[in-house]
Formats: structure tokens, sequence, C-alpha cells
């Protein structure tokens, strides 16, 4: 099923519409046009230096199309203000900042930049919805273990009630454990809150495990998209080479 089918058949969280991007003349993402399906968790795939955190970056504004547009929820992102688009659509990184302080500095931060404070009864809802118990509040952020700080990660993005989550390579340091954890969290946020998740990994089984949708760039480009299934197999030379482990 192609991109064009999907928009049919969902409406598009997000959507790309020719969307290039170059830097010094070098073009890192090539006419990229597509949508990620509202409610569905959507896995990027590709080799390194395929583009897919240039055009993460892009679905909550840190980074401009040199051409093109793109629109989330309906709404073209060059008519929203920073503030509102990364309310709807948050983003969690491989390697999650943390400031010096608690946990519940940590998640409060968001807020403190918009002049607003967080209540201790919303801190606790926060960690519970991502299953850590409240005595996480008051602890030394430092000293969690990754799994632990992913989940404030990802508790300190859902406190802007982000019905778009983006994740760059949230679980690729984690031991088994942790990675399992963050996995059944995700599932259980995407099922309970119907939010849409866009997961960039380079682990194919755990994109096939997780993914209900995926997206396979390569080389800049979107060449292939649609349900799961698309990355069983390709008829296209360059996406099963990568499917089999041809290139990293």
């Amino acid at each position: 099923m192609d991109s064009e089918q999907n928009k049919l058949l969902y409406e598009p969280a997000i959507h790309f519409h020719n969307v290039s991007f170059e830097v010094r003349d070098t073009k890192i993402l090539d006419a990229i046009t597509g949508s990620f399906p509202t409610n569905q968790i959507t896995v990027l795939v590709g080799p390194s230096g395929a583009g897919k955190t240039t055009l993460l970056k892009m679905c909550n504004g840190l980074l401009s199309p040199t051409t093109g547009e793109i629109t989330v929820q309906g709404q073209a992102i060059h008519e929203m203000s920073p503030i509102d688009l990364r309310r709807k659509a948050g983003m969690v990184l491989q390697n999650s900042p943390m400031i010096t302080g608690s946990v519940y500095d940590n998640l409060a931060l968001p807020l403190r930049l918009q002049g607003k404070k967080l209540s201790k009864e919303k801190a606790l809802d926060i960690l519970d919805q991502v299953g850590l118990e409240g005595e996480y509040l008051e602890r030394d952020s430092q000293y969690l273990s990754g799994g632990q700080q992913q989940k404030v990660s990802i508790a300190r993005t859902l406190l802007n009630q982000s019905k778009i989550l983006l994740m760059d390579e949230i679980t690729s340091a984690l031991d088994p454990s942790s990675l399992n954890e963050v996995e059944d969290l995700i599932r259980t946020l995407h099922e309970k809150h119907a939010i849409t998740v866009i997961w960039i990994t380079h682990n194919l089984e755990q994109a096939r495990r997780m993914g209900q949708y995926a997206w396979i760039m390569v080389d800049g480009k979107l060449v292939d998209a649609g349900e799961i299934s698309v990355l069983d197999d390709s008829d296209i030379p360059s996406v099963n080479r990568f499917l089999k482990g041809d290139f990293s």
C-alpha cells in the first residue's frame, strides 16, 4: 500500500509534500511526499545517512525544509508557533538530556520555560503513566538508569499533552530488560491515549515487533511506505538490499 492510499484510509497526523532539505548544496532530503497516519505506530527505517533524523526534526520545527510543505494535523508548520507545534509533536531523543537536580526538576522544566508551575499531583500522575513510582520524584536524575531516564524523558514530553510522539533511537543504548520496559510503555501509551508514534529504529526486529506502518528511506528519499509487511520483502532493489542487511 503506498502513501497515497494510506491517506485515504487514515487521517494524516503529519504530511510531507515535496519536501527537500539542502546544506551547502548537499541534498539531505530529496522531494519527500508521504503521510504518517494518525493513531498508528509508524517506524522509520533505512541505512545510516538516509536522512531519517533530519526528517524527524522537521516534524516539530527543529529544522525547516529548503522547499516543500509540512502539515501537522492539517495545519502548515510555518503558520504555527514553536510552542504550539511542540505541544502537538513532542520529541524523545536517544540520549535524553537530564538537567542537574531531581526528577521533579526535570519534569517541571518545560512548564517553567512557559512561565508555569508543575503541581506535585500532576507530576505524580505523569510518573504513574510511565510506570515510575512516586518516590522517584525527589531522586537525583543523575543516578537514574538508562531506562528510567528514558521514562522521565517520555513523561516530560507527555506533560505538553502531545498527541504525536517523535522518537529517535530511544532504546539503542538500553539493556534488554530496559528495552522491553520502554517498548511496553510506548505500546500502552499508544493504546490508552491514542498517541501517534513516529519511531526511528535501526533494529528491524523491533520495527516489525512495534510498528503498524513503516517508512523506508534510502539516500534522502522515501523509497517505500505502507503497512508493516513492507519490511518483509520488497521488489525495490535498494530496499531489498537494506532488508537483507547488505548495508547498515
